[in-house]
Parts: C-alpha cells; sequence; structure tokens
C-alpha cells in the first residue's frame, strides 16, 4: 500500500507555486505573443521554452528557499527511482491513452468520419532515425519540465489539505490556466489548430481538469512517483502524435476519459484514490 501523500505534504504551498509557475511561464510567453512572433523561430523559441520549464523553475526555488536537504532526496528519489512503479502501473501508464484513442478512433469511423492520415507516424517509420530526436523532443516539451512541478511538488501540499478527487480538480484547472498564452502564440498546436474560444478549446481546457485525476490516481498508487507522473504526460503527447484525432474522435476520446476518471474515483474512493471500496 503506497504512503499516505500527507506524510511530504509540510514541505509545499500550492498556492505559492501556482502563483510562481504561472508568472514565470506567462511572463517569458507574453514577450512572443507581444512581438507577434512565431514561436518556432529564434529568438521566440527561447522564450518558449524558457516558459516551459516555469512549473520546474518554480518548485526548484521553493524547495531552495526551505534548506531541507531531506526534502531534495526526496523529490529526486520521485523523478529516478522506477521501482515505485512497478510492472500493473508501468502497463496502465503506457496503455491507457493508446487504447482510448484507438477506441475514439474507431466509434468516430462508425460515425462516418474518414480516418485519420497518420502522417507523423508514416513519416518516423520511413526515416527510422528521426525517431529518438522526436521522443526527446515530445519528452522535453511538456511532460519533463511540467511534472516536475505539477505532480513533483503541488499535489503533495494540496492532498495534506483536501481529499484526492478536489485536490486533482484544483490541479486541473491550474493547469488548465497555465496553457491560455498557447492559444496566442502563432505555431503552436493550440494557436493554429484549435483557436481561442472555440469548441475545440473548451474541450481542451477541460481535459486536464479530468485527466488530472487519472495522474493522481497513478501518483498515489506508485508510491509518490514523478516519474510516473511525466511517464504518462508523455504517453499521452506521444499518443496524440502518432494516434490523431479530429473535432469528433477528440470528443469521443474526452468521453472515454470522463468515464475513465469517475470509474476510477467511484471504484477507488475519493479519499485517497488508493483503495478500492468495498460495499457492505
Amino acid at each position: 500500500m503506497p504512503p499516505r501523500p500527507e506524510q511530504k505534504s509540510w514541505r509545499g504551498n500550492p498556492w505559492t507555486f501556482f502563483a510562481l509557475a504561472l508568472g514565470i511561464s506567462w511572463f517569458f510567453w507574453f514577450w512572443i505573443i507581444l512581438a507577434g512572433w512565431n514561436v518556432f523561430t529564434f529568438p521566440a523559441v527561447l522564450f518558449g521554452a524558457l516558459g516551459l520549464f516555469g512549473p520546474a523553475l518554480a518548485e526548484i526555488i521553493l524547495i531552495a528557499r526551505t534548506g531541507d536537504a531531506g526534502a531534495w532526496r526526496d523529490y529526486w528519489q520521485r523523478v529516478f527511482d522506477i521501482r515505485r512503479i512497478g510492472v500493473k502501473w508501468l502497463l496502465v501508464i503506457l496503455l491507457a491513452f493508446p487504447l482510448m484513442h484507438a477506441i475514439a478512433l474507431w466509434l468516430s469511423f462508425l460515425a462516418g468520419a474518414a480516418p485519420p492520415e497518420f502522417e507523423t507516424a508514416r513519416e518516423l517509420f520511413s526515416e527510422p532515425w528521426r525517431i529518438l530526436p522526436f521522443v526527446i523532443f515530445i519528452l522535453l516539451y511538456g511532460p519533463l519540465p511540467e511534472e516536475l512541478g505539477w505532480r513533483g511538488y503541488a499535489l503533495d501540499g494540496l492532498q495534506s489539505r483536501f481529499d484526492a478527487l478536489v485536490s486533482s480538480l484544483i490541479l486541473g484547472v491550474a493547469w488548465a490556466l497555465w496553457h491560455l498564452p498557447l492559444f496566442f502564440m502563432k505555431g503552436t498546436f493550440q494557436h493554429d489548430q484549435l483557436g481561442f474560444a472555440t469548441a475545440s478549446f473548451w474541450s481542451y481546457i477541460f481535459g486536464p481538469v479530468v485527466v488530472s485525476i487519472l495522474f493522481t490516481w497513478i501518483y498515489n498508487n506508485t508510491n509518490r512517483s514523478t516519474l510516473s507522473a511525466i511517464l504518462l504526460h508523455f504517453m499521452i503527447n506521444l499518443t496524440a502524435e502518432l494516434i490523431p484525432l479530429n473535432g469528433q474522435s477528440r470528443n469521443y476520446s474526452l468521453l472515454l476519459t470522463i468515464l475513465l476518471a469517475v470509474t476510477v474515483t467511484m471504484f477507488y474512493g475519493r479519499k485517497t484514490l488508493t483503495r478500492p471500496q468495498h460495499s457492505g
């Protein structure tokens, strides 16, 4: 049984973290928006990268301020110790979102939608030398810098104050708000393909709130493994690239994610999301 998340909650104030993480990220992204740069041109790419590391920089600043060596040891152990995860949870991390994307595509196909081109997957298989740089890019463009802060720092502090479900929802709202400037930055998926205040925008913004429940479920059941959150975030982003969804299949995917989150909450209990609930 994983230890109670409250055991390390003394280390962090989630509200200070959220203010600092959003402040750092938004500060760097503001200049890209103001100048009207494409995020993948120079010098916008540098500002964009610094913004992505806002959550990681925030937790580094806050832990460093404590001067607590034990906090640092615990923090880095949770990042690198793969033994915390276990085979069962590793399979959940690796398979959950690919399966949901595949089911969403199948449902949209049955509803008459055309199948995607799988352009990225076909290009990678035709040029295998691009696979490793692509994987590294996916890891650095979100999963690593974000999860070092969201789950690596903020989640424990929230769970010392609220139950696991409420903590997940609060973190999900902060996580969704953090993405808002991306909708105004040329070259991002959010700006170029989704657009601000569209139906796809609201679906995208609602997604982190729901999926945060699954992150907490896995985090709490893997002995507070930050690595598990990094890998889950990586699989979500990788799946989105290799199994792309259109508007209809994206809605099916969101519905499946909501269904899984509700099932997990009912079965494991909202308090810690770790113990299966038994009737009677």
